[in-house]
């Protein structure tokens, strides 16, 4: 049980900072103003890392690669420490594959959560303060299935279509990493 405690710890400590990483290369590639509640609170989270990251490595265009430079250590960290916790039961060698593992499992569930409140908020509180922000992030990921989805009853399902392709993605991941594991 303690092992499950440390590992859910670190799981939700290492997801918000390196989210908070990755949504913050995702918003610089989107030109997302940081001025609002939610650039606010990514620049909360990061700025400690990414900030330090910068004078290693510049940004260079559109592309910050500190941002993501970031979210690479925090999740190798991440499983270093629960390969630590194991007792080094796994090979370490393991270790950057896992973390390539974990960084797109998590690029593709913030994914879901952007679309997933994206929807809601369109449906119950569209002019939210942060609806213009979500779609914006979910404009990416949509407009490529509105050309090919019709409306149905003036109702937009391209988000149903993107959750739904979204969450096999992470299935089919899900499934590499484990046989590539067992190998």
């Amino acid at each position: 049980m303690l092992l499950q405690i440390v590992e859910f710890l670190l799981e939700v400590a290492s997801g918000l900072v390196a989210g908070a990483c990755l949504l913050r290369l995702y918003m610089q590639l989107l030109r997302v103003p940081f001025g609002n509640p939610v650039g606010q609170l990514v620049f909360a989270l990061s700025d400690w890392l990414v900030l330090p990251l910068r004078r290693v490595i510049r940004p260079s265009g559109k592309v910050d690669l500190s941002c993501l430079l970031g979210a690479v250590l925090v999740q190798l960290l991440h499983y270093l420490v629960l390969w630590a916790v194991l007792g080094g039961a796994a090979s370490p060698v393991l270790i950057p594959l896992l973390a390539l593992f974990g960084l797109l499992r998590m690029v593709l569930t913030g994914l879901i959560g952007i679309l997933l409140i994206h929807a809601i908020l369109s449906w119950v509180q569209p002019h939210a303060p942060v609806a213009p922000i979500l779609a914006r992030l979910s404009e990416p990921v949509l407009r490529p299935l509105r050309r090919i989805i019709p409306l149905v009853g003036n109702v937009d399902l391209s988000p149903l279509v993107a959750l739904i392709a979204l969450q096999v993605l992470l299935m089919v991941l899900a499934n590499v990493q484990f046989n590539l594991l067992r190998m």
